[in-house]
């Protein structure tokens, strides 16, 4: 078989074996190539000590006046080679001394780091079968597979088995067993038996690892087209539980006449939906988490159950949840900002500029894309045919047409230094609800926007006793949720959600 691997690869090897050593390209980047995928990262095994490799690569670097490019800080034989690639995943390459291992005590690191003689020790401390290969070189030329454990078999067949006894190699590294999860999911793979079974055993390993090691592995399995598959895996294998234990909340969880599928079944729906259509990872959490909040807002059974306030329970969990895994602020924010509004109300002809606007103001314009698609995700998991009927095509012609018009006091013509200026006070909480007060009327009325009128209506509202000024302010604090107000909440009622 005949392999494209790049020249940066070739020339490495070639400067190993020209130099007596061994060279081989091992792990994912063999399995993608066998499988006709671009892999992902390129790793090279070698005889050579790291201090050797180091030494090499510096006197090849000078001997092609190129820089001194190695990289060496870490414990386990690995030195990293600078290239001039401009591929991201060329531009350092991973050189690892064969290697054998010791015990994993902590469940993450092995005790010791011992360097093995040839290459099928290296291969026999891998995770998988097929990822325990090796692709050997010969004068920079790809030769033969070294395959010690079955994995070119079990690529054919399209099954995830561990090298040796599952069980120790769980016990070594117990992230490995989501890690089984993220490549069935990615490649479209079964599990072994075995595996499975002894993945299922020894899931309570998963509680040693570190949050951020368990968020990453989860952020791969998301990513994935089959992301949907990695989460119901991840449930059927009892991972779940000590990832997102509040999701399985939803598991048996039923709806109402409006829903086809229970919570659980709907929100891994709805990711599906975001990971076919590859959307970004935020958008694709969103969907899943979105009714996280449904089962501890259900109220009765059968067609008629509701589950008010359900998107408002599901944000603070969503925050609970992300924090738990160490996320960003970034992430953890835009997560819980798309699950807390994606239950917005929109029907045409019955909600105004105005309401637009407010609503713009509630979500903010930079986030109506991404509420849109969680909606899509929203309605395709419930079992509907068509993501974006007539009347989400409706909203967004409506955020199209006023986007341009104020929604903040920031857009306001005048600001706290004018209320100060015409109406001769100091700094105070009256300031913000007379701006407020300001923004609710230009709301309705962009036109009125305009330095002239607002600093007219400033010197009425001055004119005001303290007491009414406070009772207008609290009506623009009331009309800024006006898709939540009114008819709508009526409506919304009648629907069994709010």
């Amino acid at each position: 078989m005949r392999f494209t691997i790049p020249k940066e690869i070739k020339d490495i090897a070639d400067v190993l074996e020209k130099a007596g050593y061994r060279a081989y390209l091992v792990g994912g980047s063999v399995r993608d190539l066998l499988l006709s995928r671009e892999p992902k990262d390129w790793d090279i095994a070698t005889d050579a000590k790291p201090d050797e490799v180091q030494k090499l690569f510096f006197t090849f670097a000078k001997a092609t006046a190129d820089k001194p490019a190695t990289i060496y800080e870490n414990q386990f034989g690995t030195v990293g080679v600078k290239t001039s690639s401009e591929d991201e995943r060329l531009k350092v390459v991973e050189i690892t001394t064969f290697r054998i291992e010791g015990k994993y005590t902590d469940k993450r690191h092995p005790d010791e780091i011992k360097f093995a003689e040839t290459i099928e020790e290296d291969l026999s401390r891998r995770d998988f079968t097929v990822n325990a290969l090796a692709l050997s070189f010969v004068e920079g030329i790809a030769g033969e597979i070294i395959d010690p454990h079955g994995g070119q078999k079990d690529l054919k067949e399209k099954i995830i088995r561990t090298v040796g006894n599952p069980r120790e190699r769980f016990s070594e590294d117990a992230l490995r067993l989501m890690r089984v999860v993220r490549l069935a999911a990615e490649l479209g793979f079964k599990v072994d038996k075995e595996t499975a079974k002894a993945i299922q055993d020894e899931a309570g390993l998963l509680e040693m690892i570190a949050k951020e090691r368990i968020r990453e592995e989860l952020v791969k399995i998301i990513m994935t087209l089959r992301a949907a598959t990695g989460i119901v895996m991840l449930e059927d294998y009892k991972l779940l539980r000590y990832i997102m234990p509040e999701l399985r909340e939803g598991i048996g969880c039923g709806q109402n006449k409006h829903h086809i599928y229970t919570v659980f079944d709907h929100n891994v729906r709805a990711l599906n939906y975001t990971a076919e259509k590859k959307y970004p990872f935020h958008i694709r959490l969103a969907a899943l988490l979105h009714d996280v909040g449904k089962p501890r807002t259900k109220r009765g059974e059968g067609p008629n159950s509701t589950f008010y306030n359900h998107e408002v329970v599901g944000a603070k969990l969503t925050i609970k949840i992300l924090d738990r895994l160490h996320f960003s602020k970034d992430i953890v924010e835009k997560v819980a900002h798309l699950v807390r509004s994606h239950l917005f109300y929109y029907n045409v002809g019955e909600v105004t500029e105005g309401g637009v606007r407010r609503f713009l103001r509630r979500v903010g314009p930079e986030n109506v894309d991404d509420l849109i698609k969680v909606r899509e995700a929203d309605r395709i998991g419930s079992g509907v045919p068509k993501a974006v009927p007539y009347k989400i095509r409706h909203l967004l012609f409506m955020v199209e047409k006023v986007k341009n018009d104020p929604i903040s006091p920031k857009m306001l013509k005048v600001d706290g230094g004018d209320v100060m200026r015409v109406l001769g006070i100091k700094p105070g909480p009256e300031i913000g609800q007379i701006l407020s007060i300001l923004l609710e009327e230009i709301l309705d009325d962009p036109s009125k926007n305009t330095s002239e009128h607002l600093e007219l209506r400033l010197s009425e509202l001055g004119k005001l006793k303290e007491d009414k000024l406070s009772e207008l302010s609290r009506r623009a604090q009331e009309r800024k949720e006006e898709f939540e107000s009114g008819v709508e909440r009526e409506i919304k009622k009648k629907y069994y959600v709010k």
